[in-house]
């Protein structure tokens, strides 16, 4: 049985005792029956702690409804840039478009623009993976809106013919923040569905 359905019964009973303990004061009842007075404060006070323990109990299971509806939001998403080839260089920078998605629990992620939304406030992990030829520089950076938060480079050799980098970052999002990759103008990744990659995940919303 729900400890707050017992609350209520136990406060219902409380009401009725109490109306009956008032109807028979008002009747005369306590010049016979002198404990009826203090019997009646009593009762008036338990009623009372009864209400705020209803209270309490009714503000814990909002909380606790809260609670489960957070935990029943997922967002996950990985994917990988696709085709088979150099992707750049390019003479402006570029975002990155992961168009070979792997998951998307939640779809936040836009596999056509790159862009990943947060849905809703919290505490989010990205990570970036990538491959490259060494016959041009590298230089990818994880952006949060306009930002640079952190980067991953390799220069140019002429010796090394491949080369791999990445990174990752926890960032607190506000709803509709844009985490994406971008790759800094004069650079290259190679891209196909196995190499360069792009994931992240909601650890807890906040």
């Amino acid at each position: 049985m729900n400890f707050t359905f017992c609350v209520l019964v136990l406060l219902s009973g409380l009401t009725l005792v109490q109306s009956v303990a008032e109807t028979e004061t008002s009747a005369g009842s306590q010049s016979c029956c002198p404990g009826l007075s203090l019997f009646h404060q009593e009762l008036s006070a338990v009623k009372t702690k009864l209400e705020a323990v209803e209270t309490q109990l009714k503000e814990t299971e909002s909380q606790l409804l809260v609670l489960k509806e957070k935990e029943a939001l997922k967002v996950v998403f990985s994917a990988a840039t696709g085709g088979n080839g150099a992707i750049g260089p390019f003479s402006q920078h570029q975002t990155l478009v992961f168009r070979t998605v792997i998951t998307n629990i939640g779809s936040a992620y836009n596999q056509h623009s790159g862009v990943f939304v947060a849905p809703v406030r919290g505490i989010y992990y990205f990570a970036f993976y990538y491959h490259a030829s060494g016959l041009h520089p590298s230089y990818v950076h994880l952006m949060k809106n306009s930002n640079i938060v952190v980067l991953s480079s390799d220069q140019q050799t002429v010796n090394d013919g491949a080369d791999n980098g990445g990174n990752a970052a926890l960032l607190e999002l506000q709803q509709g923040d844009q985490v994406y990759l971008q790759l800094v103008a004069n650079n290259h990744v190679w891209g196909n569905d196995y190499h360069t990659t792009f994931s992240g995940f909601l650890l807890h919303q906040v």
